[in-house]
């Protein structure tokens, strides 16, 4: 199944297809370090910890975790709906055609995590941060909440923000080359300086100089006699 954003075509898991059975699993654990073909639904942990695990079309619906740690996972076609993974650590792990959909992820890490082909979808991703993470394919955030979010050493080459709330959030160093951020308010982004070759639109011009302007702490010569 795919959908659009702008210029970009994301690929996403298709779990309803003819033919194919999701058996209902109780755990994300397994002993062979596989789960697949699998629904996961309504679980309430206190820990959810995989490590070296690989996770192959499923779908995870209404889980709550208190305490999420990913490492070394793979993820490939799965579907996350309505879940709260909040301050999830994810790290050295790969995702292919996934999307999390309607979900709480606010202070998530992500550490040297690959994407490819995944989509976020009307998610809250408030104080999160993604260090060294790499759109290897399509990445969409769409509709969803990055306020305060951090953004450091990665590489988000033709990504696309969808009409994402980025207050106070911030691009470090790092590639963004064709990142589409048409349709988001860009008055209170923070480094600006690093966002080359970005695609914007015309009327957002003014949006990004107010932002760098904030950024600089300019003093305006106008307001020089307030300060004496």
């Amino acid at each position: 199944m795919d959908s659009t954003f702008g210029r970009v075509t994301v690929t996403l898991p298709s779990l309803n297809e003819p033919g194919l059975y999701l058996s209902n699993v109780s755990t994300l654990d397994s002993a062979r370090g596989i789960v697949q073909d699998f629904q996961y639904t309504d679980a309430n942990l206190r820990d959810l910890d995989l490590t070296d695990t690989s996770l192959i079309t499923g779908r995870v619906t209404g889980l709550r975790a208190d305490r999420v740690r990913l490492d070394k996972v793979r993820l490939d076609s799965v579907e996350f709906d309505t879940c709260d993974l909040a301050t999830a650590r994810i790290t050295d792990a790969k995702l292919s055609r996934v999307v999390f959909r309607n979900c709480k992820i606010m202070g998530a890490q992500l550490t040297g995590v690959t994407l490819d082909n995944v989509l976020f979808e009307n998610c809250k991703l408030d104080y999160s941060s993604f260090e060294q993470v790499r759109a290897a394919g399509p990445l969409v955030f769409s509709k969803c909440v990055l306020n305060e979010a951090t953004f450091t050493g990665s590489d988000l080459s033709r990504a696309v923000l969808d009409a994402c709330r980025l207050r106070l959030a911030e691009f470090g160093r790092g590639k963004y080359q064709d990142l589409d951020l048409r349709g988001n308010d860009l008055r209170t982004v923070r480094g600006t300086a690093n966002l080359g070759k970005v695609i914007i639109d015309r009327a957002q011009q003014a949006e990004l100089a107010e932002a760098l302007v904030a950024e600089l702490d300019v003093t305006f010569a106008d307001t020089l006699d307030d300060r004496r």
